[in-house]
């Protein structure tokens, strides 16, 4: 039998199907299933031949899978690298590949999540904020830069990676240090996003009382002796609030701010 063996080339291509269409046919039966059929298609005639071996690759990607696509992407590699040797007639049967994808997305998607969201865009857009202070489009042009910078080689990384170590390669990840990891990451987030809410949310308060000795009483200035920074506070808890135990989704979060603004400023409770 004809070996067949994957080149750069093609292995690029793979990748770039996946980081870029990765998230484009999203559902909840599928999640991102479609996203990793699609990242085979461009190796699939040329590890399969035969129309029927070909369609059971990509019927075997087509089924549920969800996980961090950065960091993810060491799953590609992976399953690309299995796929290879099962196409040159190593024992790997289809289940073994399902069942490593299986296992392996829970545990990266607890990592990437922590890394990804939950600490690298935090701090790339904190800085980006204050460098769009007054309308400097330095602010989004460092954030895109910056992103692409990192992400684009990282996941390309660890891309190659998985493809030339296998299951080897996500060892860590799924060991008992990967909890530790996470735990750090996830704390790493959380010392981020109170520093971007502290730094970014302002609210205070126009209300003002007379009381019967007539004195003058400003609320802000009231709160501001007891605990500075409540109202910015008390908006940051909420929001937190309806979104992770009421299961807000984030447009309708920031609709409902955006109502509460606009009625706040209006009613003279927010000042303008």
């Amino acid at each position: 039998m004809e070996e067949r063996r994957l080149t750069r080339k093609d292995l690029r291509r793979c990748w770039r199907a996946w980081m870029m269409h990765c998230l484009s046919s999203m559902s909840f039966e599928r999640m991102a299933s479609f996203g990793f059929c699609l990242s085979m298609l461009p190796v699939a005639k040329k590890l399969y031949p035969d129309v029927t071996k070909r369609m059971e690759m990509l019927r075997r990607h087509a089924s549920f899978y969800n996980t961090e696509p950065q960091i993810g992407a060491i799953v590609n590699g992976m399953a690309l690298g299995l796929e290879e040797k099962k196409a040159n007639g190593e024992p790997i049967d289809g289940e073994t590949i399902n069942t490593l994808k299986v296992g392996l997305m829970g545990p990266i998607a607890g990592i990437g999540d922590s890394m990804i969201p939950g600490m690298l865009m935090p701090i790339l857009l904190s800085i980006g904020m204050a460098l769009a202070a007054g309308g400097n489009i330095l602010g989004p042009l460092f954030y895109t830069v910056a992103w692409l910078g990192i992400i684009l080689p990282g996941s390309w990384f660890l891309f190659l990676k998985g493809y030339k170590m296998g299951s080897g390669s996500v060892e860590m990840l799924v060991s008992s240090k990967s909890a530790r990891l996470r735990e750090a990451l996830s704390l790493l987030g959380v010392f981020v996003m109170g520093g971007v809410a502290a730094s970014y949310v302002k609210l205070s308060s126009g209300l003002e009382f007379i009381t019967k000795d007539g004195v003058n009483i400003h609320l802000q200035q009231m709160l501001d002796g007891i605990f500075p920074q409540l109202l910015p506070l008390g908006i940051v808890l909420g929001t937190w609030y309806v979104m992770a135990k009421r299961g807000v989704s984030p447009v309708k979060a920031m609709a409902i701010l955006l109502v509460l603004a606009a009625l706040g400023v209006a009613t003279g409770v927010f000042q303008g």
